[in-house]
């Protein structure tokens, strides 16, 4: 464990789509402290870094864009349709973006010791992380309400909408191991009282 005695570190997670990021917002505005994965996941590919030379030798520079960048949308295409391709993918990143997130978290804790942390993953179980949080709240929707937004956010067909969300864990898995559940199609008012409920629990801890 990485936090110290008083700090808390609380691993946002649930499907694709069901408003992962929201809560994390919200939970940032009441005062926690948030540690975006994907946001950590685009820093360590940038070109030239070794997980980007990694990831080019791997899959080709067919998944470039013009200015070198790494098209997420290629790369998806690529590794969303093959378990293995994106079992590698992730040993390519998931080592990187976890030493970033360390570094990040015992900076908050220097900062300060009573700090709540929130480390918003998609992959907390998948990759292993619900064994280094202290708490985990989950977020969730129906599948309806997945697929009808990663085909706005994404542009995705309902086929490889539902392929997305198939790659991951079952979201009734991860409400079993969670000890906080919000519903991610809740209005945003009541959300928002949902996390403060849980941030003034996580702080009186």
């Amino acid at each position: 464990m990485i936090s110290s005695a008083a700090m808390i570190l609380v691993g946002v997670t649930g499907g694709v789509a069901t408003g992962k990021t929201t809560v994390a917002t919200m939970f940032r505005r009441y005062g926690a402290v948030v540690i975006d994965a994907d946001e950590l996941a685009r820093e360590v590919v940038k070109p030239g870094k070794p997980a980007w030379r990694q990831i080019v030798r791997t899959f080709g520079r067919q998944i470039l864009n013009p200015d070198r960048t790494i098209n997420r949308h290629a790369l998806g295409a690529i590794v969303f349709h093959d378990k293995k391709k994106l079992r590698r993918l992730e040993g390519i990143i998931h080592p990187r973006v976890a030493r970033e997130q360390e570094r990040l978290t015992r900076q908050a804790s220097r900062s300060n010791p009573k700090a709540v942390v929130v480390y918003d993953v998609p992959l907390l179980f998948e990759a292993g992380i619900d064994k280094r949080v202290d708490k985990i709240a989950v977020v969730t929707a129906d599948r309806d309400t997945q697929i009808a937004r990663l085909k706005k956010r994404n542009g995705l067909t309902r086929t490889d909408a539902l392929r997305r969300i198939k790659s991951q864990m079952p979201l009734s898995h991860k409400r079993r191991r969670a000890d906080y559940v919000l519903d991610g199609t809740a209005d945003r008012k009541r959300l928002a009282e949902e996390v403060s409920k849980i941030l003034a629990e996580l702080r009186s801890t």
